[in-house]
């Protein structure tokens, strides 16, 4: 590992040295356009020591096609991507560094978008959002967050389309492989008496998926209306969608995969002859709607001030056929059938979750010569209902319709308020510090829970200092501590420890026109960190596990490359070693320290690349490559829990076609994924359980293993028609 950082290394100065001498573009950020105030105080540019990376709407555009988020930020560096169906649209999911989507702090707008209770991302609850989204910044490590969870891997924050000077509409269609439609309108009406504008969009996905009966039927919306004069913006928006997609969590075991690569237990049963059948309505449906509504005012050439208000309304279920299910589970009581007693019963179940989300943030802003001072907070109310309905029994007890088997509650209350600086210390050096405090309470008496009655309290210091050497080449050097609370699975495990996080990161970056380039080092060292254990529960959800004392250190390299007027590539490669220190596991029946054991779903190498040619301002081509290596799925070095290396090569074109008529352009698009038709295995699950029963007197450990195939090659085309 130590020559790979040796390697990477020595890369990045090769880089350095064969750039420009000469250089025609510098460091510094770029001005802050009016809509970018809604995100400042949580985004950074160059002149912070800050590890991160930025994703523009024109970006987004090339590959946007019907798939999910989480899939067109793959080529991103450090970035693994997963998707249940195996196609990218419906469930999919994201690492950063190893950590998974409840370790990612995510803002729309600067508004946490986390679930307050599991800490996921559930992209599919938004499908299309994409559409409606202008930038995106990914910051690696412990970041600027200050609103929501807190950042233990990354944190992604959203900036959502802004206000438009004219008039337009926009008509969107795509079509691909496993029945795969995306259709989609969009329109503003320009600025209004040069104050007022409203703006929108409606989506409808459908997919079959890779994987047997995974499909999608997703649908969205997105409405917004601004006011704007000089110094005062107002943005209220409205957006959300509604997902039925059937469930595809479950994966396959190894035999399987080598033999029936998209089966879906999902929904199996025998009937009463003896034959298999799969339960057709074995699905999600779940509708989320989200309110913002966003006042910015810049009181003078110095202060600018933001509030936001917030609210989430979600609610819906998964539906599940259960074949000869205990009548305890239910309450039933036993009856009496043909004159033998009866207590167990074929039925299908609904597992319901009603939810709100809703509260505020704000900051200000003073920004005069040396000193950018940004300070604020925010405080967020969580209210969860969790229950779960019998529809249909072949034998219903005493049962009555619409009783609920089981019923809980949760609350769970966010604080924080933060105060961070940027200092211009002298011409080259620069000064960053940022203070925050959370409090957090949460509450819950799920029969998984148990009774919770939990208050966190958190101080979060970060500070940093950037060397610019010259226009073009900077150095920085960042520490960050990060603290966070369980989710509501880590109480599955017993009483969960609240984690902590120490990160360094040190870092260098190239700008010129036509090169840039970005290395930096990171170590991050855990206590109590949550690590996924690669467990899942009864509905699908990864188990974690405090283990103590870990650590993650790796190099990260990415690239612009601009070759001629043509050519471009985009490279970049990071280099990792994760760790948990003297790592206790229960084996054969005895307490054993494994010593420093790899942490599951962390690869040492994640590597990708985009290659460009742009022959001229309308016809673009880009080929992607991506390489993901060895992982373990659980935290004790088996080899059942080994998920193998693989590599994905895409392929992309765009071409515009302009008009002067009515038509103001067409828009086509073409995307092949896995264009070589690799197997790709991007995800899976690793169990263990003590089996005592086949040798009396011994304990032994057995070991299990699924897997999620991603699909062969598959193609999306679309076109888009702009007025």
């Amino acid at each position: 590992m130590k020559s790979l950082f040796t390697t990477m290394a020595l890369f990045g100065l090769a880089l350095c040295l064969s750039a420009q001498e000469e250089p025609t573009d510098s460091l510094q950020g770029k001005k802050v356009v009016l809509d970018e105030v809604l995100v400042q105080a949580i985004r950074v540019t160059k002149e912070f020591p800050i590890t991160f990376s930025n994703l523009d709407d024109e970006e987004i555009a090339i590959r946007n096609l019907g798939q999910d988020i989480p899939i067109l930020m793959n080529y991103m560096p450090a970035v693994v991507t997963t998707s249940d169906a195996g196609a990218g649209v419906g469930y999919t999911g994201i690492r950063v560094r190893g950590s998974d989507a409840t370790r990612v702090n995510v803002t729309i707008n600067g508004i946490p978008y986390n679930d307050a209770e599991s800490q996921g991302t559930f992209w599919v609850n938004m499908p299309d959002f994409a559409s409606s989204t202008q930038s995106l910044q990914l910051q690696r490590g412990v970041g600027t967050s200050t609103n929501g969870a807190g950042a233990f891997g990354a944190s992604l924050n959203l900036l959502t389309d802004g206000f438009s000077e004219e008039a337009f509409g926009q008509i969107s269609s795509s079509v691909g492989s496993f029945s795969t439609f995306r259709n989609n309108v969009k329109f503003s009406t320009g600025l209004l008496n040069e104050h007022f504008e409203l703006s929108g969009r409606l989506s409808r996905i459908t997919s079959d998926g890779y994987i047997d009966r995974a499909r999608s039927e997703l649908e969205s919306y997105f409405l917004q209306g601004v006011y704007k004069d000089e110094n005062t913006l107002v943005k209220a928006l409205l957006f959300g969608g509604h997902e039925i997609t059937y469930q595809s969590w479950f994966g396959i075991d190894a035999e399987t995969l080598r033999t029936n690569r998209t089966f879906n237990p999902a929904g199996i049963y025998t009937d009463e002859n003896g034959n298999t059948q799969f339960y057709d309505k074995e699905e999600d449906n779940y509708k989320q709607d989200h309110f913002q509504l966003h006042w910015n005012e810049n009181l003078n050439a110095y202060w600018n001030t933001n509030l936001a208000l917030h609210y989430t309304r979600g609610r819906g279920y998964f539906e599940q056929f259960r074949e000869d299910d205990d009548f305890a589970t239910y309450g039933f009581e036993p009856i009496t059938v043909n004159g033998e007693e009866v207590n167990t019963t074929d039925l299908i179940r609904r597992r319901w979750l009603d939810n709100d989300f809703y509260g505020f943030v704000f900051s200000t802003t003073y920004n005069k010569d040396r000193l950018q001072l940004i300070s604020g907070g925010g405080y967020n109310i969580y209210e969860g209902d969790h229950f779960g309905e019998v529809i249909w029994a072949q034998f219903a007890s005493d049962s009555e319709i619409r009783d609920r088997y089981y019923e809980d509650n949760s609350r769970k209350t966010d604080l924080n308020v933060y105060v961070k600086a940027n200092y211009q210390l002298a011409k080259k050096w620069s000064l960053f510090g940022d203070l925050q405090y959370r409090g957090v309470a949460y509450s819950a008496n799920g029969e998984d829970t148990g009774l919770v009655d939990d208050t966190f309290n958190f101080f979060n210091p970060k500070a940093g200092v950037t060397f610019d050497l010259n226009r073009n080449n900077n150095l920085y050097f960042s520490y960050a501590r990060a603290n966070r609370e369980p989710n509501r699975n880590d109480y599955e495990n017993g009483n969960p420890r609240p984690e902590r996080l120490n990160d360094f990161e040190l870092g260098w970056r190239y700008v010129s026109p036509s090169f840039q380039v970005n290395t930096n080092v990171y170590y991050m060292r855990y206590k109590d960190q949550l690590v996924l254990t690669g467990e899942l529960n009864d509905v699908g959800a990864p188990l974690r596990a405090n283990v103590g004392d870990s650590y993650r250190l790796g190099l990260e390299v990415d690239a612009n490359i601009d070759l001629g007027d043509k050519w471009a590539i985009r490279p970049n490669i990071a280099l990792s070693d994760n760790r948990n220190i003297d790592f206790i596991f229960q084996r054969d029946g005895e307490i054993q320290n494994l010593g420093n054991t790899k942490i599951a779903y962390s690869p040492q190498v994640v590597a990708g690349n985009i290659l460009t040619y742009q022959p001229n301002q309308k016809l673009q081509l880009s080929l992607l490559s991506k390489f993901v290596g060895e992982q373990f799925m659980g935290n004790i070095d088996a080899e059942a829990s080994i998920l193998d290396s693989y590599s994905q090569t895409d392929f992309n074109v765009q071409y515009e076609w302009t008009t002067n008529s009515f038509i103001k352009s067409i828009v086509l698009s073409g995307l092949v994924n896995n264009i070589f038709d690799a197997d790709i295995v991007s995800n899976g699950y690793f169990f263990t359980f003590d089996d005592d029963f086949s040798n009396p007197g011994t304990v032994t450990t057995v070991e299990g293993a699924g897997f999620y195939p991603q699909a062969g090659i598959n193609f999306l085309v679309g076109a888009t028609f702009n007025f």
